[in-house]
């Protein structure tokens, strides 16, 4: 027992022992903590005194570096080297007190660009000496006085300094980008010392991209007529020494997956119009709001394959647009003009297959319309090959109008055509009318002097209902021309002293990769012999010569084009100008290289402004103006500006080279923008 609390009291001096330490080491670590606190909170106090006393100094002790820019991000050049480009340099004003004595900076600037002009901003620069010499790297600028110091304050708000001027040295063929760069700027005060501008954003790009490749249609080539849309089933209407095209309205369809699949034409609900004074330049006048809902003739779901015909009734010029129902029936439009606004006047077909003689018609379809010189009017249509009768289908019909034009008189007679496919044609030359027609591709047996398949026939009578005599075929189908096939249909129809077919054939789509029913309208000259027989027809792209100059003297819309690339031509709005209408078309779409030019646009004894129609939704572009090709002489160059939205339209003008005799005009559409850059309306030239 003794020897148990021996031992217990041993551990109970050891543990007392412990504890002292214990407690020494917690007051050791008490105060290093504390003169570790101590020594942390002197040096945040010291800064924040150090602080204070740089807030309430003067900033000058500290200053800020000054900056040079280069205003302009990007310029896009064109190719030309008759063109001046400007660039403006600006910088920080002075610092105060500073009185400077020269200003010099090192501008680096590509080999293919030349400066030609230094020209100070004097609402905010004074000085007497303004210089620049060329170096290896580019320019260098000098400004100095010779006894008073420079000066420069930013009183216009711009900072600008200087603006330079420079062009191209040699015409560009090929894609270029490059950059402008301020290497270094400085200024040196009256006694000598030199203060360096920060340089590090002061860079412009100059840049050209290519432009825009025509697809489907070059120049000199005439054909096809348009080829910034496609146009099928063309017929067409003489009017006040102006040809209308009217359409069906081929537009691409597309499967789940965005890729381009055959024409259907099941929806087809529109027809269209481009007119044209010279057979060259075509103005598109849009669409015609058909079958549909929102269409005229609301009865219909389709519309394919129009006639058009004048006539003056009561005093007054009528116009009526006749037009397929898919092939269940034809309906009638009317207007008091060739581009509508365009009603339905009957609500309902004007010929169904309840009408006599329409029954047995197999495609009740592709009207065409007479109206002949003693004032009795006439419509053709039909088509379609019932099983085994190829050789005689019996669906082409002809049947006699009302005199009101949107009323049928009496029984449909059929026209006897061999090998009937579709497409009705009517014209009388001299006494006699000429029924033509599209051959059916039946691949058997043809009897001597039949058409052969898919071919423009065509038959004549001394009467409008008959009888006719089949005589020959005057055009082979597209693919024995172009490389791709499909229906033929066509339009005859004099102009002037002149004969003309107009015709489709899918050569735009072809070229655009996608020949999958969607054609376009190509026009050539038809040409009787003396003995009234009609010489076969050979279909090209090169088209037919115009007929007469365009005059620039005069407003031109901008939608009259003789050839193209990258643009559109879409319905847009007009806010409130002073002769202008509510609703207009104009090109749209416009992207930097994109262009469209008009031919043989007679110039006469001069020009010296231009003027045009646009609007802009944000930076504008330019329009180059060039003469017979797209890379020729630069008589002018108008710079569009923002106008605060795509429906606020500014006429705007620029001075040209003076200009004389007959060109081609190319309008090249130059821009920074990635998106669209602005909207031509319509434009002109003034003496």
């Amino acid at each position: 027992m003794l020897n148990f609390f021996q031992k217990e009291g041993g551990l109970m001096k050891n543990k007392r022992k412990q504890v002292l330490y214990f407690v020494i080491f917690i007051i050791c670590f008490s105060v290093v903590l504390l003169m570790i606190i101590q020594i942390n909170r002197g040096t945040v106090e010291k800064k924040a005194r150090d602080s204070e006393v740089i807030r309430a100094g003067d900033v000058n002790e500290i200053p800020a570096q000054s900056t040079a820019y280069l205003e302009e991000e990007v310029i896009v050049l064109s190719h030309s080297i008759e063109k001046t480009y400007t660039m403006k340099l600006l910088i920080d004003e002075f610092s105060q007190n500073t009185e400077v004595n020269s200003i010099r900076s090192g501008i680096q600037v590509p080999d293919i660009l030349e400066v030609t002009d230094v020209v100070p901003n004097t609402n905010n620069l004074s000085a007497e000496y303004i210089s620049f010499e060329k170096s290896d790297e580019g320019i260098e600028l000098k400004i100095n006085n010779d006894d008073s110091p420079v000066n420069f304050k930013n009183n216009d708000g711009s900072k600008e300094l200087i603006s330079i001027k420079f062009r191209l040295k040699k015409e560009l063929t090929a894609e270029l980008s490059k950059e402008i760069k301020v290497d270094d700027f400085e200024i040196t005060d009256t006694e000598g010392n030199t203060e360096k501008y920060k340089v590090d954003g002061a860079i412009t790009k100059v840049i050209r991209n290519p432009l825009a490749s025509s697809i489907g249609k070059s120049a000199p080539n005439g054909n096809p007529i348009v080829s910034h849309k496609f146009g099928a089933d063309p017929y067409a209407l003489v009017f006040n020494d102006r040809v209308y095209i009217y359409n069906t309205n081929d537009v691409l369809e597309y499967d789940q997956d965005g890729n381009v699949i055959d024409n259907s034409y099941g929806t087809i609900n529109k027809l269209s119009i481009v007119s044209s004074a010279d057979l060259i330049n075509w103005t598109d006048h849009g669409v015609i709001n058909v079958a549909g809902k929102n269409g005229a003739a609301k009865w219909a779901t389709q519309s394919w394959a129009p006639a058009v015909a004048h006539k003056v009734i009561n005093g007054e010029n009528k116009f009526f647009l006749y037009f397929a129902n898919n092939a269940s029936g034809i309906g009638v439009l009317t207007s008091d003009s060739p581009t509508g606004p365009w009603i339905d006047p009957i609500g309902e077909p004007l010929i169904s297959r309840s009408h006599p003689g329409a029954e047995g018609v197999t495609w009740l379809f592709d009207p065409a319309v007479l109206v002949d010189d003693d004032g009795e009017d006439y419509i053709y249509f039909g088509g379609g090959v019932p099983e085994g009768e190829d050789a005689m289908p019996n669906t082409a019909r002809v049947m006699k109008l009302g005199d009101d034009m949107v009323s049928v008189v009496g029984e449909a007679n059929p026209i006897p055509a061999p090998f009937m496919f579709e497409n009705a044609g009517i014209n009388k030359v001299g006494d006699t009318y000429y029924y033509t027609y599209c051959s059916n591709f039946y691949s058997g047996y043809r009897p001597e002097g039949s058409p052969p398949a898919g071919e423009i026939a065509y038959m004549t009578s001394d009467h409008p209902m008959g009888p006719w005599t089949y005589q020959s075929t005057i055009l082979k189908n597209p693919g024995e021309f172009f490389g791709v096939g499909g229906n033929n249909h066509h339009s005859i129809f004099q102009f002037h002293e002149n004969w003309y077919i107009a015709y489709h054939a899918q050569t735009l789509s072809k070229e655009m990769g996608i020949p999958k029913g969607y054609r376009s309208t190509h026009l050539n000259k038809v040409f009787f012999n003396e003995d009234g027989s009609i010489q076969e027809i050979k279909a090209d792209m090169e088209g037919v010569e115009p007929v007469k100059m365009l005059n620039p003297f005069i407003r031109i819309e901008a939608e009259t084009i003789a050839w193209n690339a990258g643009i559109q031509v879409e319905t847009v709005v007009n806010d409130g100008f002073e002769n202008t209408m509510s609703s207009d078309l104009a090109i749209t779409n416009i992207d930097d290289g994109d262009w469209h030019a008009v031919s043989e646009v007679d110039f006469k004894r001069g020009a010296t402004q231009f003027i045009a129609s646009v609007s802009s939704l944000t930076d504008g572009g330019v329009i180059d103006i060039h003469l017979d090709t797209p890379d020729g002489k630069l008589i002018g160059t108008l710079e569009v500006p923002a106008t605060g939205g795509w429906n606020q339209w500014e006429e705007i003008s620029t001075e040209v080279i003076e200009v004389t005799g007959i060109h081609d005009l190319y309008f090249i559409y130059r821009g920074k923008n990635p998106q669209e850059l602005f909207r031509l309306n319509y434009w002109l030239f003034q003496e």
